[in-house]
């Protein structure tokens, strides 16, 4: 047993290099989305970055957001991304950040009578949102009576184009990118400021995060972020 515990010890950093990490993301454009069969998106080529700079085995699927978050926080070696890093979430994941920081606005249609002043002007209509998404954290914690939870944004969207909700809470960055490609949205509140990172199980070795991390400090410090952010549309208020 004795001669058998220092090899256990030496093969760990070896177990750890040799593990393989399932990174699941939801359609949230221009961060993570699906063109045909390719992944694409900012926080997407920055992961990809990463990992293949890192050295680390990874697969990479998209999928309803609660679903990726329940993932993440319940099966072994899973990341989900790109996820805000809140004081509920903070001790539940480990965290390798930032993949971008922005604020979270709240929107109407154009020309909707919706256009509140304050947020609790804002609670007198009704609000949609993505279920265990964190803007649900938010809009409950501020007391929203009324919040219409949907399986992702592209339907949350949907309802706010239609007049089944009134409001929605969405990423600035988001919401600059829409408005650019012709959508009719206009921005009342602002709701908050977040970090958005990658959050992963408590399983996955410290070293493995420290690896990762390490890759996205030299994806910042190089500016290969901010030509992403440029390439995705991002750039405009990146400084926030």
């Amino acid at each position: 047993m004795k001669r058998i515990l220092p090899l256990l010890a030496a093969l760990l950093p070896f177990a750890a290099q040799a593990a393989e990490l399932k990174m699941v993301t939801e359609s949230y454009p221009p961060f993570n989305f699906r063109e045909g069969d390719t992944y694409k998106g900012a926080s997407v080529e920055q992961v990809r970055l990463l990992m293949e700079d890192s050295g680390i085995d990874h697969t990479m699927e998209m999928m309803p957001w609660a679903r990726a978050l329940f993932l993440a926080e319940n099966h072994e070696m899973h990341c989900v991304f790109t996820t805000v890093h809140n004081q509920e979430r903070d001790r539940r994941f480990k965290w390798v950040e930032p993949l971008l920081t922005s604020r979270t606005v709240l929107i109407r249609k154009s020309g909707s009578t919706a256009n509140p002043k304050s947020l609790e002007e804002a609670k007198a209509f009704r609000v949609g949102t993505q279920r265990d998404d964190f803007t649900q954290t938010i809009l409950e914690r501020n007391g929203f009576p009324r919040i219409d939870l949907a399986a992702d944004l592209q339907l949350t969207l949907k309802k706010l184009m239609t007049g089944r909700i009134d409001l929605m809470p969405i990423s600035e960055k988001y919401y600059v990118s829409l408005r650019r490609d012709g959508q009719p949205i206009e921005a009342t509140l602002i709701l908050a400021e977040d970090i958005y990172s990658i959050a992963c199980n408590p399983s996955v070795p410290d070293e493995l995060i420290g690896r990762m991390q390490k890759s996205l400090d030299e994806i910042i410090a190089d500016g290969t972020q901010q030509r992403l952010f440029e390439k995705y549309g991002l750039a405009s208020d990146q400084q926030e």
